[in-house]
């Protein structure tokens, strides 16, 4: 345990904060702490080729509000108002309406195929990525991140039930 807290995205939107139980809990393996927001950080690069910040930030927002994951939508919508996003585009997503362009529509489709029925992100499914545009090393890093979201999720979902139940024991 690191005599410095720090508090990272699923901290922040758990909440957690030094003084609940959980907090501790999550420090009690720092490098997992580090490896979460490391790579959040490294999902959310600007480096990452052949899939913008905004277009990741979508498919977050995208997988949030298909797994319900509120506290986290509210977090990526906060990150794509930061980045300047097309505000009717981000409502759309949010309200998980259709978009005009092909390319994101065809990555919510996927996204949506992964988190919801996983078995149907088949070769048709990654196919229908490289038809809409996106390049092989961009699929890769646009599958890196929804199995990373999901993880996010889970990981704040279990905290919360956590949280739940220690104040029900209360």
């Amino acid at each position: 345990m690191t005599s410095t807290p720090v508090s990272d995205v699923i901290d922040a939107v758990v909440p957690l904060t030094p003084d609940q139980p959980n907090w501790a809990l999550r420090r009690q393996r720092e490098k997992v702490l580090a490896a979460t927001q490391g790579s959040y950080d490294a999902m959310f690069s600007p480096s990452v080729e052949g899939i913008s910040v905004t277009e990741r930030l979508l498919v977050a927002l995208h997988a949030c509000r298909v797994s319900k994951a509120d506290s986290l939508a509210v977090h990526y919508r906060d990150r794509l108002v930061a980045e300047g996003a097309d505000a009717a585009v981000v409502a759309a997503v949010d309200a998980g309406k259709p978009v005009a362009d092909a390319r994101l529509q065809a990555m919510l489709a996927f996204t949506g195929k992964l988190i919801e029925r996983p078995i149907e992100g088949d070769k048709a499914a990654v196919q229908s990525l490289a038809a809409s545009g996106l390049s092989t090393p961009a699929i890769v890093a646009m599958s890196q991140l929804i199995a990373f979201l999901s993880y996010q999720i889970r990981v704040a979902a279990g905290l919360r039930a956590l949280a739940a139940a220690t104040e029900v024991s209360a």
